[in-house]
């Protein structure tokens, strides 16, 4: 299967986008709530629709960025916040990306890339992350059986893919998940290896 830029495009034309809850998840917001520094540099990659840009630019962070390659969300994010930096919106492969954040969050992203591509997301991950840089977010904890995304985990799973290049601070099952993902996400703060 080809998880390239037109599948992605052709879910958002379709509304075929069950894994968009529509606005902030609780886990990360909260998260994002007890941060102090609104200088950090974030990225929120395979961003979609963004709700988490959106947040942390409205609680005023400077420097947050959205990356995705679909053309639709960012249209419509766009659309929906014209005083957004036009600079901070990154229409381009996670893959090839290059900037270095101090902290990048992670909502989805994962669970919408082949399980043969999770070693090179753990290496660009730490490889785009700055010195003592953190990965925060949500993996799913559950293996769905499905042939297309989302595809699922677990912990033990998790720590051997990302225990190589990560310290992890918190792994956990998220205690504020939305409803329907109750018992079935991991809440994680992984710290890079320098």
């Amino acid at each position: 299967m080809n998880l390239n830029k037109s599948y992605w495009e052709k879910q958002y034309q379709n509304n075929q986008i069950g894994w968009d809850i529509g606005y902030v998840s609780t886990p990360i917001k909260e998260y994002i709530d007890q941060l102090t520094n609104k200088q950090l540099k974030i990225l929120i990659p395979g961003a979609g629709n963004a709700y988490e840009v959106a947040y942390l630019h409205k609680q005023g962070f400077q420097n947050v960025y959205l990356l995705d390659f679909a053309d639709k969300p960012i249209a419509d994010f766009r659309k929906r916040f014209p005083d957004f930096p036009e600079s901070h919106i990154i229409q381009e492969d996670f893959f090839t990306h290059k900037e270095k954040y101090h902290l990048i969050l992670e909502q989805t992203f994962f669970s919408s890339l082949l399980p043969s591509q999770r070693v090179e997301y753990v290496d660009k991950i730490h490889d785009i992350l700055a010195d003592n840089g953190k990965l925060v977010g949500l993996l799913f904890d559950v293996d769905f059986n499905r042939s297309v995304p989302p595809f699922g985990g677990n912990m033990e799973v998790y720590q051997n893919l990302f225990s190589k290049k990560f310290n992890i601070k918190v792994m956990k099952t998220a205690y504020n998940s939305i409803k329907p993902r109750a018992n079935n996400e991991l809440f994680v703060i992984f710290e890079k290896n320098n």
